[in-house]
């Protein structure tokens, strides 16, 4: 294996503030530390995140609490059947002052928009995020106008069971660098939740914690973490038996691989190392790739094979980890 300098990142900054980051987030949200972890780690990774679970379980609080914790722009769309694409990346509209059409941005010019209950919205209206989340950019009748930077999609969506609801495609899927299932909370959180709510919750006690420099400075000592040959190896060897596994009908991608690469190095950083290790792999895996291979209906009903998480947990058993 490749020697890799053993000593951490000098400074506690990052450390420090995660836990500033989580502690400001449970003024108002009980219980989701792991998910704001999760959070951090994929805007640090420069990726967009889907939040997944039945209404009523602070997806979108959380969403909100964890964006007022920064020192970026934020905006909130409300995805519904109507919409058009012009609701969210804007259009031209005619100045009748000065005679002459006029390009007026819309909600995704921001730093992270909230595309609340996304697959609540037609495809067509979906698939307008398409270039905004890979290229950071919108086009709109041949004319192209970059994003802000960082650029941020936190979307949440409620099961495919439920009504109202049209599935995400393969290829938007492809464009979240990762996805959170979020359950229903313990007891114990439950009663602090109900305890919580005798009283009005107020975003307003949430400020903003991670400074706009200090988040740049994340950023760079993302890309400086080192990631050895066999780690490397480790990843694209969990891709191939991702597709060459009988039960998995549509495996996981070379982009899937490349990002689970990169929330890697993200939370190699937040845990204050320079290296990347097999752990880093183990803990994100399944957030970055079950939302992206798809199991074999056949195999399911077999009892063959469980949820995209499940098999993607049992890949990774398959797979010798880099001592």
């Amino acid at each position: 294996m490749e020697i890799l300098e053993t000593q951490n990142i000098e400074t506690e900054t990052e450390g420090r503030l995660r836990r500033k980051l989580v502690d400001e987030v449970s003024k108002v949200v009980v219980g989701r530390a792991a998910e704001v972890n999760l959070l951090l780690v994929c805007l640090l990774a420069r990726g967009h995140v889907l939040l997944e679970g039945v209404p009523g379980i602070s997806k979108t609080l959380l969403a909100k609490s964890f964006s007022k914790c920064l020192d970026l722009k934020f905006k909130r769309v409300q995805f519904t059947p109507d919409m058009l694409p012009l609701d969210i990346i804007g259009g031209y509209i005619f100045n009748l002052k000065n005679r002459e059409f006029e390009f007026k941005e819309g909600p995704i010019f921001t730093n992270i928009l909230l595309a609340d209950e996304i697959n609540r919205a037609a495809p067509k209206v979906q698939s307008a995020l398409l270039e905004a989340m890979q290229e950071i950019q919108v086009t709109v009748e041949g004319n192209t106008s970059k994003l802000p930077f960082p650029f941020m999609v936190i979307a949440t969506q409620n099961p495919l069971d439920f009504e109202g609801v049209y599935p995400l495609p393969e290829s938007e899927l492809d464009r979240f660098m990762m996805k959170i299932n979020f359950g229903y909370p313990t007891s114990k959180t439950e009663s602090d939740i109900l305890e919580r709510n005798l009283s009005e919750l107020d975003l307003e006690q949430i400020s903003p914690v991670i400074t706009s420099a200090e988040l740049n400075d994340l950023f760079e000592k993302t890309k400086e973490v080192r990631v050895s040959k066999d780690i490397l190896h480790y990843v694209v060897e969990l891709g191939e038996n991702s597709r060459s596994d009988s039960r998995i009908g549509l495996g996981a991608s070379p982009r899937a691989l490349v990002q689970l690469v990169h929330v890697a190095r993200a939370n190699a950083v937040l845990d204050e190392r320079n290296y990347v290790i097999p752990e880093d792999i183990k803990l994100l895996a399944s957030h970055v790739l079950s939302h992206r291979i798809r199991v074999d209906r056949a195999a399911v009903l077999k009892g063959l094979a469980g949820t995209s998480e499940s098999v993607v947990k049992e890949l990774l058993g398959l797979v010798n980890p880099p001592r």
